[in-house]
């Protein structure tokens, strides 16, 4: 009986119209060029102004970056979380954390709907937050409920101004 052996050959490459080649493989070790800067904005039909859409990302923005670190902190408390109520307050904090992360999503989602670029890095995100830096390490339960006190506190007052201004 005869072996046939079948070698696999590479995908053809395609050209579409423009006269570039496509080809299914990937391109490894290529970093995508940045396609729209931070502060830009893309030209969208929404019937909002240039001007007034970017306000609105930048305080909507600024409001993101602080919810984005009010969901860190409940997340660090939730894992640092001590003590005769650790059960509820880790149950808590871990609830907390989600709902905060429902919000991120939606301030990004309406940065991004106005022709904005939504803050995402996490660098950047603590460079734009309002939010006073914890401790890197571990705080008492009061210390840890009065840090997101202060932190929603400065959300609220963050999306009453963004209000206020657009």
């Amino acid at each position: 009986m005869a072996s046939t052996t079948r070698t696999r050959q590479r995908p053809a490459t395609t050209t579409p119209r423009n006269g570039t080649k496509l080809s299914p493989e990937p391109r490894y070790a290529k970093l995508g060029e940045e396609v729209q800067r931070f502060d830009a904005l893309r030209s969208l039909p929404i019937g909002l102004s240039d001007e007034v859409r970017s306000e609105s990302c930048e305080l909507l923005n600024g409001v993101l970056a602080d919810t984005s670190i009010l969901y860190a902190l409940y997340k660090k408390h939730h894992w640092l979380v001590v003590g005769p109520t650790f059960y509820q307050l880790h149950l808590l904090f871990d609830k907390h954390a989600d709902e905060q992360l429902e919000l991120v999503d939606l301030l990004a989602e309406r940065v991004q709907s106005l022709g904005g670029i939504a803050v995402g890095d996490p660098r950047h995100v603590a460079e734009l937050t309002s939010i006073e830096r914890p401790p890197d390490g571990a705080e008492d339960v009061p210390a840890m409920i009065t840090r997101l006190l202060k932190a929603h506190q400065i959300v609220i007052n963050g999306t009453r101004e963004a209000i206020e201004r657009t």
